[in-house]
């Protein structure tokens, strides 16, 4: 008789072997909720390392509309979305997206008294805030950021391990070069490194060296003024602010018709997402990521349609009801495992978690529940949580994997 429950031991340690295999090609994707799982203390309690889409969108709207310079132009903009815009409860990336569309349309007019330049200025200051919100350092030495770092320089590899985010800041950036993990991003020089299409689309490189691929742009990405409409070299990596130009900072493409310099890093760091899923076996795992993203789902559904070898592991924060969508589409997907608090859905079959008492599981505590207690031989599993979507018991779980051999595991007791 099929059981009529997941067990989050069992597909705990699945995912362990999955990523253990040195000639397993792996990816991760990190998404917004990553950063959230670091807390910081704040004077009465804590709060997030960096917030949100929503966190960030206040933050940003606060200081919009405390600026002498540009509160009048932000109301106007805000208008047009409570007027009947689309979406009526807009994030940064939409209010992004929409500036970038009117900039395109304006020429040298105006639209609701907005004209090109108020545009540009509303683009930049956003991208201002933006980087000091998320442009901060890593709050300590071992944070899950540290801990992917170190798995990812802990075992040699045949394939090199691939990093794929749509989050703007530093973290992986900072955790890969505190633990002197080399590291690609597509890239290449010191000063004013240039990206490079060329470098990307090679395997030359070592595969000791991971790869970062962010797929949203970065708050060191700038986009030179004067850049030819096909000179994708004049976007460059930097550290420095560029007080006194007209560079513009490359956070969050609107994924509408821009002219090629801009598009092209964004559509080469996808490119890599779709190559992943594309070439024969390969792990997927995300963590932080919500399923929102409706550009970034389209690419990894189609890949995973396109190679029944490659499988996502998506890690879930958080109960099923708030990721109706993601379900849908993993009812529909075998190679597509979701792992959320209160329960699974493992080759399109969605169902609660439940267990035995596991206290001497080598992955013992990835689940919870005060119903949770030694069992008697026979009884029933009882209802339990997962714990993997919380970013910060990820990273405590590459950890351990670095120091239990994968015999014992797959020794374990995890029916």
């Amino acid at each position: 008789m099929t059981s009529q429950f997941h067990c989050p031991y069992r597909q705990s340690t699945l995912l362990q072997q999955a990523l253990a295999p040195d000639k397993m090609r792996i990816a991760f994707l990190l998404g917004a909720g990553c950063p959230v799982s670091i807390r910081i203390p704040d004077g009465t309690g804590t709060r997030p390392l960096i917030p949100d889409i929503q966190g960030l969108t206040k933050l940003v709207g606060e200081k919009l509309s405390a600026s002498t310079d540009h509160a009048a132009n932000y109301a106007v903009l805000m208008k047009r979305f409570s007027d009947g815009g689309s979406p009526s409860n807009p994030t940064i990336e939409d209010i992004l997206s929409h500036i970038r569309t009117l900039q395109d349309v304006v020429r040298n007019g105006a639209i609701d008294g907005l004209d090109k330049a108020m545009l540009a200025g509303l683009d930049a200051e956003i991208c201002n805030i933006t980087t000091e919100v998320v442009g901060v350092p890593l709050s300590t030495s071992l944070t899950p950021y540290h801990q992917l770092a170190m798995w990812i320089g802990g075992i040699q590899r045949t394939h090199p391990i691939e990093v794929f985010t749509p989050n703007y800041d530093l973290l992986v950036e900072q955790a890969l070069e505190s633990h002197r993990i080399p590291y690609f991003d597509g890239f290449v020089g010191s000063k004013q490194a240039f990206f490079d299409l060329t470098s990307m689309e090679s395997e030359a490189l070592p595969p000791r060296w991971a790869r970062l691929w962010k797929v949203h742009g970065s708050i060191n990405w700038w986009r030179k003024s004067g850049s030819s409409s096909t000179a994708a070299s004049e976007v460059v990596r930097t550290s420095a602010k560029r007080e006194g130009t007209e560079d513009r900072q490359m956070i969050y493409p609107s994924h509408l018709k821009y002219d090629q310099s801009r598009r092209m890093p964004y559509l080469a760091m996808l490119d890599r997402l779709r190559e992943f899923l594309a070439r024969g076996q390969g792990v997927l795992v995300t963590c932080g990521y919500s399923f929102a993203d409706q550009h970034l789902n389209e690419v990894i559904l189609h890949g995973l349609r396109s190679n029944p070898t490659a499988v996502c592991f998506g890690l879930l924060h958080g109960s099923r009801a708030g990721y109706a969508d993601a379900i849908s589409k993993a009812r529909m997907h075998p190679n597509l495992s979701l792992l959320a608090k209160d329960g699974a859905v493992l080759g399109t079959s969605e169902r609660d978690w439940r267990t035995d008492a596991q206290d001497v599981h080598p992955l013992h505590g990835l689940a919870v529940s005060a119903e949770l207690t030694p069992s008697t031989p026979g009884a029933p599993a009882t209802p339990c949580e997962f714990l993997l979507g919380d970013f910060k018991h990820f990273g405590a779980f590459l950890a351990q994997q670095l120091s239990s051999p994968l015999d014992d595991v797959g020794a374990a007791n995890v029916a």
